[in-house]
């Protein structure tokens, strides 16, 4: 998946010498959260919007609010997921983009990025979502991958979508036709389901025995 031809130069950068009226005209033409600033060539960091507007003297140069620079970046053989995360930590719709020189290269958009994401198989092959819950200590990648293998099962991917103070919670992306199978491969190793899928035939199991029981303390 190659990021670079996303790279966009639309947005003109500014300079340190240019008007605070400029920067907030720049914001009014595009729907940015932020813009980046460079001098020779070089990012000096990024105003953002909810700063600029709430400067008042429009003359003043953007030199004088240097100070309210916000420094983040990346470089143009980033992933996707770390673009997501850059995007994600800083609140920011456009992330600056430097070559292996720390030049200014252009910039990346959150919703190209979103789209390219959106495209890639992870999202749009047909496949089940299982969320699985195991001990810190317990889990293990490659146990995961041989679960879901040895029940005829293709692994997508995967993401560590919690932690908590002893267990950790993985998102499953697996292409299958033996979902309820691979459930109960799970549960033997010890992993608790934690998302609901109505072929589970563990829970139908225990909600006719439930039924059953219910039944029989009424006699």
């Amino acid at each position: 998946m190659n990021v670079n031809e996303y790279i966009l130069e639309e947005i003109k950068p500014l300079r340190l010498k240019d008007s605070i009226k400029s920067a907030q005209k720049v914001f009014e033409n595009h729907p940015i959260t932020h813009f980046p600033v460079i001098e020779n060539n070089k990012l000096l960091g990024s105003f953002s919007e909810d700063d600029i507007q709430t400067l008042e003297n429009k003359e003043d140069e953007l030199n004088s609010h240097a100070h309210l620079l916000h420094s983040f970046f990346t470089d143009e053989n980033a992933t996707v997921l770390e673009l997501l995360k850059i995007f994600a930590d800083n609140d920011t719709n456009i992330i600056p983009v430097l070559n292996e020189y720390k030049e200014y290269l252009g910039y990346f958009d959150l919703r190209d990025v979103l789209d390219l994401f959106s495209n890639s198989p992870f999202m749009v092959e047909e496949s089940e979502t299982l969320i699985i819950e195991q001990l810190k200590n317990v889990y293990s990648m490659s146990q995961i991958v041989q679960i879901i293998e040895s029940n005829g099962g293709q692994l997508l991917g995967l993401y560590i979508s919690e932690k908590k103070e002893n267990f950790i919670q993985v998102t499953l992306n697996i292409v299958t036709n033996e979902i309820n199978e691979i459930m109960q491969t799970f549960r033997r190793y010890d992993y608790k389901i934690i998302s609901m899928h109505e072929n589970d035939m563990y829970l139908k199991d225990l909600k006719n025995r439930s039924e059953y029981l219910q039944k029989y303390l009424e006699i």
